[in-house]
């Protein structure tokens, strides 16, 4: 698989498309001063304890307060606080942790009341990003994410990500992993560590602590609300996670995010650095590489494949909705069960980039063709399986139900994804209706009695739609010659094909237009 992805760079946002065989399948916005993502680690202070909910209200310093369950506290959490308590102390500089004394882990059914008071502060990351009126969702179980590693303090366990299916590679890189973790820290190996060597890890190891030990440095003269760590942004995120040996180019549009990127690159991955690419044409990068024309394809309710397969998508308060239509696509040769399983594979292909390139999280259901054949329900489900293993979102699927029904669960930490592929009509505005047409030569004649006779211009003329020019122009007497005998002067009229029907322009002897 190739993998090309294209950065688009714009006052106020940068617009990341990662294309895969030159398909998009996903699209991400990033707003230069978003300051609540994903990793983003806070001192937060305690606002509100929920009892009946057993969670807590944290000021993270957003508009909303951040909601903390009990069950995102973390087993470590009084460590954490004993931890909080001792750097703002000011008496604390064993950073590294060699001789901290870990409190024993909460358990698992205990009440929030037992761990926080209001007004105590804590030491929290962002898990998912403010969502329309909610605030954000946080957890005080810290982690450092690395391009190998996910570094997790006051936890002593080595775990492997299940994507590494070798048990012979599983068993290298816990063994050697162990015999570089730090005391009182946990560490997950990630999927792209698989085949690396203990130098590389360590160096990833080494600047995670690196980074745990400036957050504590901060920590003590910092006053709640304050962010303590900054995630990378969204570009270098997608980079540390997805940069692998299928990247074929990454292109770039900003001399500064180019070197950025660059000096990045070259930290997690040296050999990569030459994919890297400074776009400079004057042609927008997003129309260069034919990502707009995709994203207009494949954006709003009705999506469209190739073979005449389309998808509609709608979206409630709960769940979304994907409704499955065979369209003019059916083979004359086949029965209606295959033609059902045909349509069903490649929609189920096109619902997989979907849910990827638009983020959509929570519940879907897929509504398919219904198909009679236990065993083409089987080929749809293993199908759709398969073509969401490229999703590094967390998901479940349901088997196909006996009314052709596949429920799906996708983990969904930022808003979704939304372009909006309508453009508002320049005639009426948006409002469905357009000007009476027997007042707009009315109107005309008001506008063109005031450039002439208040304003005193010299030479005047209008350009209109070819259905007004002919209006204005044909006929005895034409409303142009009652113009000439009104004002003493020859209006020359214009008809122009790009205006629309009652759009209208005067213009001086120069050609500069005359804005009323």
């Amino acid at each position: 698989m190739n993998r090309d992805l294209i950065i688009d760079v714009n006052s106020g946002e940068v617009n990341i498309a990662l294309l895969e065989d030159k398909s998009l399948v996903e699209l991400h916005k990033e707003k230069v001063n978003n300051n609540y993502a994903v990793g983003d680690i806070y001192l937060g202070k305690v606002k509100k304890l929920m009892t009946g909910l057993n969670a807590a209200f944290v000021d993270v310093g957003y508009e909303k307060d951040a909601f903390l369950h009990y069950l995102d506290l973390g087993p470590q959490i009084q460590s954490l606080n004993k931890l909080i308590r001792q750097v703002q102390a000011g008496n604390f500089n064993d950073f590294r942790l060699n001789n901290f004394d870990p409190e024993p882990d909460i358990e698992k059914t205990g009440k929030i009341t037992q761990v926080l008071a209001p007004g105590q502060n804590v030491l929290v990351q962002i898990a998912k990003e403010p969502i329309s009126t909610k605030g954000p969702r946080i957890t005080s179980e810290i982690s450092f994410a690395g391009r190998y590693l996910v570094l997790v303090p006051f936890s002593n366990r080595v775990s492997v990500s299940q994507k590494i299916k070798s048990n012979e590679e599983r068993n290298r890189l816990k063994r050697l992993v162990s015999s570089i973790r730090p005391k009182n820290f946990g560490i997950i190996i990630r999927t792209v560590a698989e085949g690396r060597m203990v130098a590389e890890l360590d160096q990833d190891l080494r600047n995670l602590m690196e980074k745990w030990e400036n957050a504590l440095k901060r920590l003590i003269d910092a006053k709640p609300p304050v962010k303590i760590v900054s995630e990378l942004d969204r570009t270098s995120a997608i980079l540390r996670d997805l940069l692998n040996e299928s990247f074929n180019n990454i292109h770039i549009n900003d001399a500064a995010l180019y070197e950025e990127t660059r000096n990045y690159i070259s930290t997690i991955a040296p050999d990569k650095v030459n994919i890297l690419k400074l776009y400079k044409s004057k042609t927008p990068i997003f129309e260069a590489f034919g990502v707009d024309k995709q994203i207009k394809n494949s954006f709003g309710r009705t999506v469209t494949i190739k073979s005449g397969i389309y998808l509609i998508i709608e979206r409630t308060e709960a769940l979304h909705v994907i409704d499955v239509n065979s369209g003019h696509r059916s083979k004359k040769d086949n029965d209606q069960e295959t033609n059902a399983l045909e349509v069903n594979l490649e929609a189920a292909t096109e619902v997989a980039r979907q849910l990827r390139l638009r983020d959509l999280g929570g519940i879907i259901v897929v509504d398919f063709i219904d198909m009679t054949n236990p065993l083409n329900r089987r080929k749809l489900y293993e199908h759709l399986k398969q073509e969401m293993a490229k999703d590094n979102a967390k998901h479940t699927i349901l088997p196909p139900s006996k009314f052709g029904l596949v429920q799906i669960t996708r983990q969904r930490v930022r808003p979704e994804t939304d372009v909006e592929v309508v453009e508002r009509c320049p005639v009426c505005m948006g409002t469905g209706q357009i000007k009476s047409s027997i007042l707009l030569s009315d109107e005309i004649e008001n506008k063109l009695r005031y450039l002439i006779q208040e304003q005193n211009e010299k030479h005047v003329s209008l350009h209109v739609h070819p259905f007004i020019y002919a209006y204005l122009t044909k006929g005895i007497p034409s409303p142009r010659l009652k113009w000439v005998l009104k004002y003493k002067k020859w209006i020359p009229v214009h008809p122009d094909n790009s205006y629309h029907l009652t759009d209208y322009r005067f213009f001086n002897l120069k050609g500069d237009e005359i804005r009323i």
